[in-house]
């Protein structure tokens, strides 16, 4: 639909939810278009094309809220969407935080953003770029066997309108390419993968990058070792140091704050990583694959610093969990056409240091580079980690054999204020770091 079309619909709905007793209302309408690939040794295994969309309704009555989602779009269907809405909006329990933005509190202004590419992909394009990812791979020495490549497309078109006078609509597409390959036999095989997403197709990575990548990834983890049970310092690729910006990220969302279930719930302007350490966020990065130009709530958002010099700055709030906190809102609302807005953020990173990768474990008598992680050992509350780990050791400053079977442990709030960024920070994925180093953390092998 166009967007006059879809604004209209929307308005239409939230005109009928007012007039079946709702006294505010909001809806969101998100279509979609998608083409996706995957391909097993040169063989194309599926191609899937899908086209559609869901339209979502929140309706108020004093405290009280109700969203109801649909994807059918008929008189018939949309009457039905109001009629249910408003029903559960009248009995569901009371919410004394629910509600709209105040007109006043919405973007005055939107930027322009470059976040969808006008070409649409093709099937045959996507799949010749999914068969020489995965040559690619398979073309490394020591591969055996592959998972499959995959390589998909998508633009979607969505659209917001409620009753304090909040439209806003816009367009924005992703594309993604990925191989899952296996090395050596038998009992000694190991399998890695390597995949690449961007806003615009053309700036993906190149198959063969991803392909060698995967494929040299998963050769190198032959001849796995385990290692006695110590303390170290532990380097975490930068693949998995994003996993660190993740905990930070949930640790400081609004309603964890808001709960009491936070490690970090006290640690507002305190010290939270060394003095030298900033994470910055930016939703308005054009081609950024989280970028948007205000919040889902209507509120604008903004750079800022998330740690400045070490210091926690700003809590991620959307107006419920800014109510329960009794704060401002920070434009981190987001949300889907099935459920409220709630917090979270848009394009973050962890500033590059100034030591290379291989200068931060040069002085390492013995440690560990971390490739991969696996389990969900981390405690939100209290900040204790602890995590499946596969990797390198490392000797006398290098990367020596292999090493699989391990556990790696800390809490987070120690681990945070000892992390070291090294200089190889690629924004590419909305959530972004540079290998880092911590050091002493524990060691569960042998």
């Amino acid at each position: 639909m166009s967007q006059p079309t879809l604004l209209n619909l929307l308005s239409d709905l939230i005109s009928d939810a007012r007039k079946a007793g709702a006294e505010a209302a909001d809806a969101i309408v998100v279509d979609g278009t998608s083409v996706s690939v995957t391909s097993r040794l040169g063989k194309l295994e599926q191609l899937e094309r899908s086209e559609g969309g869901d339209i979502g309704l929140r309706v108020l009555i004093g405290k009280r809220q109700a969203i109801v989602s649909s994807s059918d779009r008929s008189k018939e269907a949309l009457k039905e969407l109001v009629e249910r809405a408003v029903a559960m909006a009248r009995t569901v329990p009371e919410d004394p935080y629910c509600g709209l933005a105040a007109p006043e509190q919405l973007a005055k202004s939107l930027p322009a953003l470059d976040i969808c590419d006008p070409a649409e992909v093709s099937a045959e394009t996507l799949i010749e770029k999914a068969k020489a990812c995965e040559a690619a791979a398979l073309d490394i020495k020591g591969v055996t066997n592959s998972e499959g490549a995959s390589a998909s497309w998508g633009k979607s078109q969505v659209a917001i309108a409620a009753s304090n006078g909040f439209v806003r609509t816009y367009e924005s597409s992703g594309s993604s390419m990925s191989v899952s390959v296996i090395a050596g036999e038998n009992d000694h095989m190991e399998t890695d993968y390597d995949y690449t997403s961007a806003v615009y197709f053309t700036d993906l990575k190149a198959p063969a990058e991803v392909g060698v990548g995967a494929g040299t990834r998963a050769v190198r983890k032959l001849g796995g070792r385990k290692v006695s049970s110590q303390k170290v310092p532990v380097i975490f690729d930068a693949r998995v140091a994003r996993g660190l910006v993740s905990h930070f990220l949930g640790a400081i969302n609004g309603s964890s704050i808001a709960r009491g279930t936070s490690f970090l719930k006290d640690a507002m302007n305190a010290d939270v990583f060394a003095s030298g350490i900033n994470i910055f966020e930016d939703p308005h990065r054009n081609r950024g694959l989280r970028s948007k130009p205000c919040d889902a709530e209507g509120l604008a958002n903004m750079g800022r610093a998330l740690i400045d010099k070490g210091q926690l700055t700003t809590w991620i709030l959307d107006l419920r969990s800014a109510r329960q906190l009794n704060l401002t809102p920070t434009g981190h609302a987001t949300r889907g056409t099935g459920s409220p807005p709630s917090a979270g953020t848009t394009n973050v990173w962890l500033e590059a240091g100034k030591d290379s990768p291989i200068a931060l474990m040069s002085d390492i008598k013995e440690g560990l580079f971390v490739t991969d992680l696996s389990g969900q050992g981390v405690n939100g509350v209290t900040g204790d980690y602890s995590r499946g780990a596969v990797g390198f050791w490392i000797e006398n400053g290098q990367i020596t054999y292999p090493v699989h079977e391990i556990t790696i442990a800390g809490n987070l709030k120690d681990m945070f204020k000892r992390i070291t960024p090294a200089n190889d920070l690629d924004l590419r994925y909305g959530i972004d770091a540079p290998t880092v180093r911590i050091d002493g953390m524990s060691l569960a092998g042998t």
